[in-house]
């Protein structure tokens, strides 16, 4: 069926009228803004009929609409990180190297694993502050493991991550079903397990770990996907485009097998092709350093992967729902308790692998891991990217752009030899930036009867 059918319109006024677009079912519900019941009611249309009937006019008009009505997406982080790397790359022309963005990309990926399992956590609207110390304990018991009982380190490994993911369980059982706020527990559990880690380094305070077992030899700033062959870079990005083309048109099939609106196949080209641009740049760029690193190849693999899982199963519409609204979450027949508990436990379990990536970086678990400003630099990273710390509202996504946005500020500062008290500062000013943003669109969609 051509994209571009004319529309039938139906002469009928009734709310919740249906009309057909091209042979496709257009919801022409109106509702009246939540705070204000006897407002105009606001008509809401679907955005891909919209681009069938109007081209470019549809995406202009729906831009203009969801900016008015506070949905701004990730549009103010991209906005904001191309605006810190011009800024760096002004003030120094090495920040836009190679071997920098190398290096930014490396470096990202542990936060950036707390950060992915924190976006759970932060879709109900909840907070979990012992992702820091869950990581270093992690990363001690591996080396505990290894080392101090010679155990095999993939053994190790699958140990590590299950332990980490039974301590978000638990955590999440005393919030869902004692009723202890998740402030308090994760509080407790930030340092009860902060300790746990401390007595089991011992006086030392270190313990050293074989730059040549499995997971930490993986993870090493010096390990690189394909053993540094310029074809891997590539061949990720052309896998990254493949996948992306075939669910877009898969989507696309199915959705107009059942009658309702779907993309047309236009705007997935544009999109497909914009991918492609930027995939094959970044690994062109990437080839120019070392190649890519297997720590950003698995971050970017558990990025897709978790992004399925919540946007294309039944439980990630689950976690979406509780963080919507636990009252109706749970007359739709959904498990609160259950997801609470699921929630933390991907959160811990995150925390862990985040933890083996740290080890990855220094080859050794010390007093350091998981601690100084870890727990706020991987909260910031989920919020700066754009997930609301208000719940129901967020995309794992936001771990990769908040930690692009973080880690820049870090490396592009380093680079101009400022004091660590100012990185703290300007990243404290850009988390302040974020939560400003959320609340206000959050205040507009309200306005607009979309809140």
């Amino acid at each position: 069926m051509s994209d571009t059918s004319k529309t039938v319109k139906s002469d009928s006024s009734e709310p919740g009228k249906v009309e057909k677009t091209g042979g496709v079912i257009e919801d022409q519900t109106t509702v009246a803004p939540a705070d204000d019941p006897t407002a105009a009611p606001v008509s809401v249309v679907d955005p891909r009929l919209l681009v069938r009937e109007e081209g470019f006019k549809g995406y202009l008009t729906e831009f203009k609409r969801k900016v008015k009505g506070g949905e701004l997406g990730q549009i103010p982080v991209v906005i904001g990180l191309i605006v810190i790397w011009t800024i760096f790359q002004a003030k120094n022309d090495l920040f836009l190297s190679a071997d920098n963005l190398s290096n930014i990309s490396y470096f990202m990926s542990a936060t950036g694993m707390l950060a992915i399992g924190l976006v759970f956590v932060l879709l109900l609207g909840e907070i979990d502050l012992s992702v820091g110390s869950v990581s270093g304990l992690a990363s001690t018991l591996f080396a505990v493991f290894v080392v101090d009982h010679t155990m095999n380190p993939w053994l190790s490994l699958v140990l590590t991550i299950i332990t980490g993911a039974g301590i978000g369980a638990l955590q999440g059982w005393f919030f869902a079903k004692i009723g202890v706020p998740a402030f308090v527990v994760t509080l407790a559990g930030f340092l009860g397990w902060n300790g746990l880690m401390l007595w089991l380094l011992g006086s030392s305070g270190t313990i050293n770990i074989p730059s040549d077992s499995g997971p930490v030899h993986l993870l090493g700033q010096n390990s690189f996907f394909m053993d540094q062959a310029i074809i891997g870079a590539y061949l990720l990005a052309g896998l990254a485009v493949v996948l992306t083309a075939v669910g877009n048109f898969g989507e696309q099939r199915r959705r107009r097998a059942a009658g309702v609106p779907f993309r047309p196949t236009t705007e997935i080209l544009l999109r497909v092709g914009a991918l492609a641009v930027a995939s094959f740049l970044a690994a062109s760029v990437l080839n120019n350093a070392s190649g890519v690193s297997n720590a950003l190849v698995i971050f970017l693999a558990a990025l897709v992967i978790v992004d399925f899982v919540l946007r294309r199963t039944t439980y990630g519409r689950k976690v979406f729902a509780v963080g919507g609204g636990i009252e109706a979450a749970r007359r739709a027949g959904i498990s609160v308790p259950m997801v609470r508990i699921t929630v933390f436990a991907i959160s811990g379990g995150f925390a862990a692998v985040g933890g083996m990536f740290f080890a990855g970086q220094t080859a050794s678990a010390t007093l350091n891991a998981g601690g100084g400003n870890t727990l706020m630099l991987a909260i910031a990273a989920a919020v700066i990217g754009g997930t609301s710390l208000f719940g129901g509202r967020g995309t794992v996504w936001s771990a990769l752009l908040g930690m692009l946005v973080i880690q820049s500020i870090q490396t592009g500062l380093d680079l101009l030899n400022m004091n660590t008290s100012i990185q703290y500062m300007i990243t404290g000013g850009v988390l302040l930036g974020a939560v400003v943003i959320d609340s206000i669109s959050r205040k507009s969609q309200k306005a607009a009867g979309r809140g």
